[in-house]
């Protein structure tokens, strides 16, 4: 029978990749195949198994259970540490079954992190032999990874000799028990190297798997002794970003143990030996290049770069992905690194080894001369892969690169950044900080770019009082933007990004400050009063209120400038400062309106016509203290006094009279004693000038009345 012709690009996709696996690396130990219908399996020897379902009954009691500790209603910790130990008790012998349960799993996590140290040790216990299974699960993948962040913190408790039996427990079934079996006295380092052997045959099929991998991370952070990362922030490199999003929405907190590192025995250091070995014995360099650049499996060759020099001189692992120094370029290399420089996977993965300092400078100078440093610019356009390698080596090469790249990046900056895609802002960013670490190298044509780019009908050697809203607009997008919302919408990534960027500007140079006030004035009122309540664009606002200093001297036209942006606040000072953001700009301006006492007292009087709501406010009593409103309002002289010595130290000669003003006051019989010892001293100072003058009379004398011979004996006769 004649076969049907199978059409759809779906179904040449499919057979494309069916031909491209049978010419790819193959392993004997593969974790994952290709069912019939295109799905990843596991392996039957590693396939999860299964621990028994949860009844109803106990799904709602274990429900229950975590949402007390979720809303945490305790009086006191030992009331807290008495329910741990209730569910604990319920949960003994289904712990496995709990953990690979959705529900179930979170109540498990949250146990772990509140477990006494003996209660620790005893779910370590009941996941010995099953560590393998439920690194390769779902969900208990995530119970197992807070149960070694724990388990790092214990390790080190037991090596500075601060272990101590849990007193509460003692009477407990399960203490009692394990009491009688000896094992409490097994240490947490022995239960973690027991953990470790039992990984040890399955590393390589948890390199790309998509729970174990994450289980493996942390392993290796572990034994490496680096800082373990919390599991909720964006830049984690222990979770995924969906994991970290589910981890928010169930309202899990990392404790202490997070975001630390932790002191390791000396076993460890043989123990990440050991995976570093069984990872890279039998390996090629197509099948670790091809790791590399998988989304699984490039985080765990990341951090195995980056800690392999602990164990590992050679640097094993780098010399399997790349060629060593002394090599020349090499076609099959440079086929490669192309790949990584335009692919996202691949360039977060170089992007990864040139930041954290895994790989040794030569070798990061190598790849740049040969690859990359004839096509800066070019690799420079690549926003969204090459871009942010190009950055990273801007804070890792000699200067003199930095130089170069600076002088291929700075003429064509305005080129590089786009405003409507929103690219390559961090690259200005970081073509900023990179000038300003040269000594602010091509500091003016790079201001120069900035200002073409984003306000190209600017004057900045003459700002003047006609200039439209085009440089907020081109950094902010307002129009755009959630500014006047009234859905409580959150500000959005992209407007923070864009704010940070501007903050960044106002930063380096006045100039752009100048401008931004200036685009404050072509904005409409309320306009300006909403940006003030928003989120992320009410520190823009912050930010711009800074003074040029006393040393630089700032122009008449730029104090005239200043004056209008501050009439932007008339009559919103008391509602600004009730607000939870606009309570930081009213802050700001005791210090901005530096110079221009009418101006801060038309603040001070309005915050004293509504005192009432001001002080009923949390924000508005911290600005109430801030402005020292209690010295306006009763002793107005004193408030005066405030702002002469703000204005003495605004011109640097204030800082004396500071120290001063914090040293004890003396009693009057302190400063009549002080008086006498300086009369004294003048007095005694008086007297010893007196008698040099006696002296120099009569060596006179000596020289009058006798030869040379006698003068030498008279005077030592006089002195003897």
């Amino acid at each position: 029978m004649v076969q049907p012709k199978v059409r759809g690009r779906r179904a040449e996709k499919k057979s494309k990749e069916v031909t491209t696996q049978s010419e790819d690396y193959t392993r004997s130990d593969k974790s994952e195949v290709k069912g019939n219908d295109g799905e990843v399996e596991l392996n039957p020897a590693l396939k999860t198994t299964f621990f028994g379902l949860v009844d109803s009954n106990e799904i709602d009691y274990f429900k229950q259970a975590e949402s007390t500790l979720n809303v945490n209603a305790f009086d006191n910790d030992e009331e807290r540490e008495g329910f741990i130990r209730s569910v604990l008790e319920e949960a003994r012998g289904k712990e496995l079954k709990l953990v690979t349960n959705q529900i179930c799993s979170k109540l498990m996590e949250r146990l772990v992190l509140f477990a006494t140290d003996r209660q620790l040790k005893n779910i370590f216990r009941q996941f010995s032999g099953h560590f393998v299974a439920l690194a390769h699960h779902k969900y208990s993948s995530h119970v197992l990874e807070t149960l070694l962040v724990r388990a790092a913190a214990l390790i080190e408790k037991e090596l500075v000799n601060d272990f101590k039996q849990d007193e509460g427990d003692v009477n407990d079934e399960i203490s009692q028990e394990q009491d009688r079996e000896d094992e409490a006295v097994v240490s947490m380092e022995t239960l973690f190297i027991k953990m470790l052997d039992e990984f040890n045959p399955h590393l390589k099929t948890m390199v790309d798997h998509q729970y174990s991998s994450h289980v493996l991370r942390l392993l290796i952070l572990i034994i490496a002794g680096k800082e373990l990362p919390s599991t909720t922030t964006s830049n984690s490199t222990l979770r995924s970003k969906k994991s970290k999003i589910a981890r928010k929405m169930i309202e899990i907190k990392d404790n202490d143990d997070f975001n630390r590192s932790f002191q390791t025995p000396p076993s460890f250091k043989d123990q990440l030996r050991k995976i570093c070995n069984s990872l890279s014995s039998k390996g090629d360099m197509k099948h670790m290049r091809e790791l590399a650049i998988n989304k699984v499996a490039s985080p765990v060759m990341q951090l195995l770069i980056q800690v392999e020099g602990i164990v590992d001189k050679e640097r094993t692992f780098w010399h399997l992905i790349f060629l060593n120094e002394s090599s020349d370029k090499n076609p099959q290399e440079e086929a490669f690194v192309e790949y990584l420089l335009s692919d996202s996977v691949g360039s977060h993965f170089l992007e990864s080894v040139i930041r954290n300092g895994g790989a040794r400078m030569k070798y990061i100078e190598r790849l740049y001369k040969l690859y990359m440093k004839d096509r800066v610019l070019k690799l420079s356009k690549r926003s969204t892969t090459g871009v942010f390698i190009i950055q990273a080596l801007l804070f890792k090469l000699k200067p003199v690169e930095v130089t170069y790249i600076l002088d291929q990046i700075i003429p064509e900056l305005a080129s590089l950044i786009s405003i409507d895609e929103n690219q390559n802002l961090e690259l200005g960013k970081n073509i900023i900080d990179a000038s300003i670490s040269r000594d602010n190298y091509r500091r003016e044509e790079l201001i120069g770019q900035l200002f073409v780019k984003f306000a190209p009908n600017y004057d900045r050697n003459n700002p003047s009082a006609d200039t439209s809203s085009e440089f907020l607009e081109n950094t902010l997008h307002l129009t755009g933007s959630t500014l006047g919302n009234t859905r409580d919408d959150w500000p959005t990534a992209e407007e923070r990004r864009r704010s940070l960027f501007l903050e960044k500007l106002m930063e380096y140079d006045h100039s752009f400050v100048v401008c931004t006030w200036l685009n404050f004035l072509a904005l409409p009122i309320a306009r300006f009063i909403q940006m003030c309540y928003h989120g992320v664009f009410s520190h823009v606002v912050e930010n711009s209120l800074v003074v040029i200093p006393a040393s630089e001297g700032e122009p008449k036209n730029v104090l005239i400038i200043r004056k209008r942006f501050l009439n932007l606040f008339q009559n919103e000072i008391v509602n600004l400062a009730c607000n939870s953001y606009g309570s930081h700009i009213v802050d700001r301006l005791w210090n901005f309106t530096v110079l221009l006492n009418m101006y801060k007292d038309r603040i001070g009087s309005e915050l004293a016509s509504d005192s009432h709501k001001v002080k009923e406010s949390t924000y508005g009593r911290l600005v109430w203290k801030n402005w020292s409103m209690e010295l306006f309002v009763r002793k107005k002289y004193d408030w005066k006094l405030l702002i002469k010595n703000q204005e003495e130290e605004y011109f640097g000669f204030g800082d004396n009279k500071d120290q001063n003003n914090t040293e004890r006051v003396k009693k009057p019989i302190e400063l009549k004693f002080e008086q006498m010892m300086r009369e004294k001293q003048a007095k005694e100072e008086r007297a010893q000038k007196a008698e040099e003058g006696f002296n120099k009379r009569k060596n006179n004398e000596f020289d009058y009345g006798y030869n040379d011979d006698n003068k030498k004996a008279k005077i030592r006769g006089r002195n003897r």
